[in-house]
């Protein structure tokens, strides 16, 4: 893969919950999150690596109510979403922790700083991926929220699972969950 020097910047589409492309600026990355189901008792998404293919490579499944439910990476087992991003040390909804599929501890915290809506860091509290809106007075553009998704170009091997996990931590805020 080509080295830039710099961020995988993904562009969100749309800005919402209910599904978006996330593109990189440099086409180096394209990832899909998709509504495929939405019940009274249910909703599922599913995320795909459209660069690399139509397999889904993770389902988001939540349950009645929104309440939190399950994930799934490829064809794994299904793990509850409050296993797989914990509440963190200081017990807010807003601050969860998840070990990432290279074994490391990656956490997410919502307005950590005035820039980013959502912040992920690892261990050591050095920044991999951030989420934020767009500015107050950008103007608007064709086929774009403004929303940027930001992970550090060490981390390509992680952004289907900070995407899912990003995504939960949406729907947490959103719901007041």
């Amino acid at each position: 893969m080509t080295s830039y020097g710099m961020p995988y910047l993904l562009e969100d589409k749309t800005g919402k919950l209910t599904g978006s492309h996330f593109v990189d600026i440099n086409d180096r990355l394209r990832l899909t999150l998709r509504c495929t189901s939405r019940g009274s008792t249910h909703a599922t998404y599913i995320i795909y690596n459209a660069t690399a293919g139509t397999d889904p490579i993770v389902t988001l499944n939540f349950g009645s109510n929104n309440s939190l439910g399950t994930i799934t990476f490829g064809s794994g087992p299904q793990v509850p979403m409050s296993s797989f991003l914990e509440p963190s040390f200081n017990g807010s909804a807003k601050t969860r922790k998840f070990i990432g599929s290279d074994g490391q501890p990656y956490k997410w915290s919502w307005r950590a700083t005035q820039s980013e809506e959502w912040t992920c860091t690892n261990a050591s509290n050095h920044q991999v991926a951030s989420y934020s809106l767009k500015v107050p007075g950008e103007p608007e553009y064709d086929h774009s929220s403004g929303c940027v998704l930001t992970i550090e170009e060490a981390y390509p091997h992680l952004a289907a699972e900070m995407l899912a996990s990003l995504t939960i931590m949406r729907h947490i805020v959103a719901h007041n969950l």
